[in-house]
Parts: structure tokens; sequence; C-alpha cells
């Protein structure tokens, strides 16, 4: 955690705990099925990249990507570790965590599974940590839905 960009290290402690918050809100609500409770985790202007052509800019866009996602997938399981905050500025952060997600499709099909890394920009919107920008990077897949993932880009 970087602590050259945020001049009180008490509460860049606090930040912190609120950014790893932030992260494990997004993983609950998406395993839990609560779009609305997802795209209120964003700001207004948000861009959200999960791969190539797919994603979404703003949070009305978000929210589209997300109809139809219990009736997709009968249960999923996020898990996000290796949580790394570089404060950018006492508003900003740049976060980088790794993730492992398993997915069970309605229909019938074999569990997918998907190893990754989220790159965030978070920003402290009034006196909440909301997501900015959220990009996936794949390491791999197996059975996973969607084909064409964006690398992590390992040397």
């Amino acid at each position: 955690m970087s602590t050259q960009a945020h001049s009180n290290p008490s509460r860049q402690l606090a930040d912190a705990e609120e950014i790893r918050r932030l992260i494990a809100e997004y993983a609950f609500h998406l395993d839990m099925n609560h779009p609305a409770q997802l795209v209120d985790l964003f700001v207004e202007d948000c861009e959200v990249v999960y791969g190539p052509g797919f994603g979404a800019q703003g949070k009305t866009a978000y929210a589209k990507t997300l109809e139809g996602i219990g009736t997709f997938f009968q249960a999923t399981s996020h898990h996000v570790s290796n949580v790394v905050i570089d404060f950018v500025s006492e508003n900003e952060a740049h976060v980088r965590t790794i993730l492992y997600a398993w997915h069970r499709y309605t229909r019938e099909r074999p569990d997918g599974h998907l190893w990754g890394q989220y790159h965030d920009i978070i920003v402290r919107e009034s006196t909440q940590w909301k997501f900015k920008r959220r990009e996936l990077r794949t390491t791999g897949v197996k059975d996973f839905h969607v084909k064409t993932m964006l690398p992590i880009g390992r040397s």
C-alpha cells in the first residue's frame, strides 16, 4: 500500500479497509444476484471492461449488462485476494486484485472457471469509495461462456 499520496496515515489505513470492503461487496452482490446493489458500487460515469467489446460506459449502461444475469447463471462464486492498493491521492486509489470465479449455468453445460486479475480505479465520492473503472484481465478460462478475454499481459 503506497503512502506517498496520503497525508494522514491512520486515515489511509481506514480508507484501505473501506476499499477492501468495496471489493468484497462487489463479489458478494454479484454472487447473490443483486444487480441494483452492484450498480450502486460504481460512480455515475464509470467504465467497466470485462473483455473486448464487453463492458459499459456509465451506470445506466452497466445496469443493462447485468440484465438477465439471474437467468443465465444458476450460481456463481467469486474469490478475490492479493489486494494491492496504491493511493494516487486522498480521493483516488489504483487497485489490483487476483480473481478466481466459478460459474454454474442454468442451461446444460459444464461449469465455467475463470482465473485472472481486476485492475481498478477507485475514487471517493462524498464519503464512500466507489469504482470509477474496473477492468478484468484473464490468466485462463475453462468452459467459460466468453471466448475472447483481455490477457493479463504477462512478460
